[in-house]
């Protein structure tokens, strides 16, 4: 359960106040510390939570600020709120009382002597419809989050998911026969890469850093905490609701709440978790060992090195999800269908073929006799088409926010302590099960769960599985954009006081400086108020060709309103004019033979409003002396996803 204002019908949030004697507090404390301290951070940080004026939040919003209190962290003498400390309340005005209740938890929340703000939701779109309604939620909750946390300069975002919330999806993604890596459920550090934190050319980008510090809680414990601190909170009806998955499986585990049943729950999930972490330090090994990332934004995976028939599957499926997904920027799971693809490719050694998948064309490198495998981004991937979504534009005029400097420290002690708890791969149990089914079979052998909660939880797991049929899987609304097939290179425009991280990958600044008294005589950017950027096509590097030998390419008024011919329109070539291009396309040209022709598609070129070639910055081409490009390859999430935490 999310620790936020949850979307539901029309009904009045229901307040209590449990005046029975309250429980000792300090070992919540100490408890609270101790993971606080685990995941790397200090009572002086910065950091936000998320709040919703429920027990669960409002619990982490009593431990929190105690923490900071008892880390010698002072109250603002002026506000009289504690410093460093930011709760965030998500208005989702799906329900017409929402901003009132948004406004009460605040108030509450302030009283507590935590500075408290509102977010609220514009749905541009409309209101999702009812079977995309949590998930929409749940995207936007984040979105809000990010943004606060940006413009408030914050680096640590907390969220109150505690351990009733990892059993509940336990049984869901058992009921979708998730492998053991989902079935390690939600981690208790992660990073987010918000796509509008402008990070510039600086390379300390550390993301926010995503914490879940009461993942050990139980839901009694929520409610504990509340009563010791003389706390109230609200209960949301609609969490009773058995329209959603997620409150069946709350209402189911609810009856089965013995202390056996909910110690071996644990311990089942605490091994799947133990699982991934194996499963992640052996992917950052073989990736340190075998990949090599291009600075013109492709990988090379050598085979040889990492010797594929050697590698389990579960690990060498993770190993290329992760090179895929960073290469694409593709942030959907690769999985299923996919995955099992990817793997009887990667199988076949020496590499001779190619395949396109998950927004990546893989190949045979050149000259390597299949020994080594390209991955490059692939420009025909139905994502590509989303062009001007996947840009992040900000004005290189305003002050590049760059998160505390402190978040890059903390993941290094945070990955240090988490260290010392990777197992070998023999104190790794349920390693090698793949299915669901075979998981919870591995389980009861290895004796982590005993014989009623195996029955107990196969009954959960095909009551919801058999539910989840009927209704048919429920695709997100944007997955429907993913249907979309890039016709023609599309393009973005960005002025010349602005920067653009294009396609997620490529951080790409352009300028115009002409310091001379006059017109510059071959100047071809000076009227131009911005440029556009698009993917580098064939006819790209055929009018390198013929600019190399100082010819022009004749303008065909049959094609003129096509991308491609306008690259040929009203080619200049005077005097030094002529000389200076034909040097740059010589040059331009001598680079691009050093890159693969796959990679070299997704490449960013800059052509004027007209679509003229103006510049292919990766490869040193210029039109125009007066014109300045810099581009780099910085893709927005790193590879591996950042910094996660399964401890």
């Amino acid at each position: 359960m999310l620790c936020v204002l949850r979307p539901s019908p029309c009904l009045p949030l229901r307040r209590f106040l449990c005046k029975c004697s309250a429980p000792d507090m300090s070992r919540y404390r100490e408890a609270f510390a101790r993971r606080m301290a685990m995941a790397g951070i200090k009572p002086h940080h910065r950091i936000a939570f998320g709040v919703s004026g429920g027990p669960d939040s409002m619990a982490l919003c009593v431990l929190t600020a105690g923490w900071k209190l008892d880390g010698s962290v002072t109250k603002n003498e002026c506000s009289g709120f504690i410093d460093g400390l930011l709760g965030i309340v998500v208005d989702h005005r799906l329900r017409a009382e929402s901003t009132e209740e948004a406004i009460l938890v605040r108030d509450r929340v302030n009283k507590m002597g935590v500075k408290c703000e509102i977010g609220t939701c514009n749905w541009s779109g409309g209101r999702p419809k009812h079977g995309h309604l949590q998930e929409a939620a749940r995207e936007m909750r984040y979105q809000i989050f990010e943004d606060v946390c940006i413009k408030q300069h914050i680096g640590i975002l907390l969220i109150a998911h505690h351990a009733d919330d990892q059993a509940e999806l336990l049984i869901l993604r058992l009921s979708r026969n998730s492998g053991v890596l989902g079935l390690a459920g939600m981690a208790f550090v992660s990073q987010l890469f918000p796509v509008s934190l402008r990070y510039g050319e600086n390379p300390a980008y550390d993301g926010i850093l995503l914490v879940r510090p009461i993942l050990e809680f139980t839901k009694d414990d929520m409610y504990k905490i509340c009563q010791g601190a003389n706390q109230e909170w609200v209960e949301d009806p609609t969490n009773q609701s058995q329209l959603y998955a997620r409150n069946r499986i709350r209402s189911s585990l609810r009856c089965l709440s013995s202390d056996l049943f909910q110690l071996e729950l644990q311990r089942l999930i605490s091994a799947c978790r133990l699982a991934r972490s194996y499963v992640e330090s052996i992917c950052h090994k073989m990736i340190k060992h075998s990949v090599t990332i291009m600075e013109h934004g492709y990988a090379v995976i050598d085979l040889e090195k990492l010797k594929p028939s050697s590698v389990d599957d579960l690990c060498l499926s993770r190993y290329l999800a992760w090179i895929l997904q960073y290469i694409s920027q593709r942030h959907r799971p690769i999985r299923g269908s996919i995955s099992q693809l990817l793997l009887g490719y990667i199988h076949n050694f020496p590499c001779k073929t190619s395949l396109t998948a998950a927004g990546c064309y893989l190949s045979p490198a050149p000259r390597s006799k299949g020994t080594k495998l390209l991955v490059c981004y692939s420009v025909d991937s139905p994502q590509s088409s989303r062009t001007e979504e996947l840009c992040c534009k900000y004005s290189l005029e305003e002050e590049h926010f760059m998160l505390p400097s402190e978040i890059h420290q903390i993941v290094i002690d945070a990955k240090l302590y988490s260290d010392q708890f990777l197992p070998e791969a023999s104190g790794v149990p349920i390693l090698h099960a793949r299915s669901s089914t075979a998981i919870l079979t591995e389980a009861r052998k290895l004796n982590l769960i005993s014989d009623s909660t195996l029955e107990s939880i196969s009954s959960l797991q095909a009551e919801e599985y058999k539910k989840f049929s009927s209704e048919g899987e429920v695709k997100p609304p944007y997955d429907l954009r993913y249907k979309v097939q890039c016709v023609s290179p599309s393009s973005v425009n960005i002025h010349p006081s602005q920067s653009c991280l294009f396609m997620n990958r490529f951080l790409v600044t352009w300028k115009h400086h002409n310091k001379q008294d006059h017109a510059c005589q071959f100047c071809m950017v000076e009227q131009e108020t911005s440029v556009g950027i698009r993917h580098m096509v064939d006819a790209d590097w055929l009018f390198l060709a013929e600019l190399s030998k100082g010819q022009g390419l004749e303008y065909d008024e049959d094609h003129a309103e096509t991308p491609v011919s306008n690259l040929n329109k009203n080619v200049e070539q005077r005097g030094e004019s002529s000389s200076f291009i034909q040097l740059s396309a010589q040059r331009a040209l001598k680079a691009l033979k050093s890159i693969p022709v796959p990679a070299r598609k997704a490449l960013p070129v800059l052509v004027s409003s007209k679509g003229l070639l103006l510049s292919i910055p990766c490869i040193c081409f210029r039109r125009c002396p007066c014109l300045s490009v810099a581009t780099v390859f910085k893709p927005r999430v790193p590879l591996g996803g950042g910094y996660s935490s399964y401890i």
